[in-house]
């Protein structure tokens, strides 16, 4: 009798145990998108990271619609992490564009990833030299709606032109090179990371130029959006683009719920930014990341445990 005791108690002490550390674990949803894409990889080589890096910790990096909709998925509490762009963060944060009206207040930023740089190409037939250049022009800004076309519509207004002035289509990105090569278009705005593929088919092709966005009207689109940051097309990225295009972009962005405790966040900083080795032996594009270019292009607050790993390593007061 005093044996089968013993056993009960030894299994008893065992459940509490195991239902103990069970407890602990944690687990989380990275919103990423879609799987033929760049964000799903990405969230992956991140989650991987923070599953190896943290006891207890288990993120799940989950295929979506991307930045919109991850926004929405944090702010409903269907998701706790997120990867997406900062000029779509900063539209839902502030209840305008994309968002018109609809106000996410559940979501802060983390820190910017890596540039996904507004890539203006035009036709070599095209005359087109700068963006004062596209009035009366036919130019494709990417899909109705989309951040592209956002991005599109506020670089044209630093030049002193809108939609109105162009003969404008709302095409993907493949469809705008396409329209390019066979001259039914004479330029288009994609709004993607560094090269992008179906810039490089239109370059080996028919050819491109690259329009450069520089100078005081770069500086007075950055100044009243705060989102884009300057950056440069490095010459030969394309065929026959031998010299560096200045360039605006917008940032992939790691998003994070407002509900998240501090310390929690905070040491999640804290890992991925000090195995960004790894990061970057996972994924091209986490050669890109770096913490000081973090805390760049943020227009939506940092979540409190991001801040403070910043302010710990002298990036933020």
């Amino acid at each position: 009798m005093k044996k089968v005791t013993f056993a009960a108690a030894i299994i008893a002490v065992t459940a509490i145990f195991l239902g103990g550390c069970k407890n602990d674990q944690k687990d989380y949803i990275l919103a990423t998108g879609g799987t033929s894409g760049t964000y799903y990889p990405f969230g992956g080589a991140i989650a991987n990271i923070w599953n190896t890096k943290i006891d207890g910790m288990n993120v799940t990096a989950q295929a979506t619609g991307a930045s919109a909709e991850n926004l929405r998925l944090i702010n409903k509490g269907e998701a706790e992490f997120a990867t997406v762009q900062n000029d779509v963060m900063d539209y839902a944060f502030h209840g305008k564009a994309l968002f018109d009206g609809e106000v996410l207040e559940n979501i802060t930023t983390v820190g910017t990833l890596y540039p996904e740089v507004v890539q203006i190409a035009v036709s070599k037939d095209s005359g087109i030299k700068s963006i004062a250049d596209f009035k009366g022009k036919r130019i494709s800004v990417g899909d109705a709606g989309s951040g592209v076309e956002f991005n599109a519509q506020q670089i044209m207004e630093g030049y002193g032109l809108t939609f109105n002035d162009i003969k404008k289509s709302n095409l993907s990105f493949k469809e705008s090179a396409e329209g390019i090569q066979n001259g039914t278009l004479d330029g288009c705005f994609i709004t993607a990371g560094v090269p992008n593929s179906a810039l490089q088919e239109l370059a080996f092709t028919a050819g491109l130029i690259l329009i450069p966005v520089s100078g005081d009207e770069a500086d007075a689109i950055c100044t009243k959006y705060s989102y884009y940051t300057q950056t440069v097309i490095p010459g030969g990225t394309y065929k026959g683009t031998d010299s560096d295009t200045p360039a605006l972009a917008i940032k992939a962005t790691l998003a994070a719920s407002s509900k998240l405790d501090e310390d929690t966040v905070y040491s999640m900083t804290k890992a991925l930014f000090e195995n960004l080795d790894e990061l970057a032996r996972a994924h091209a594009k986490g050669q890109e990341v770096s913490a000081a270019s973090a805390v760049t292009g943020v227009s939506v607050p940092f979540h409190p445990g991001a801040a403070k790993y910043y302010r710990e390593i002298g990036l933020l007061d």
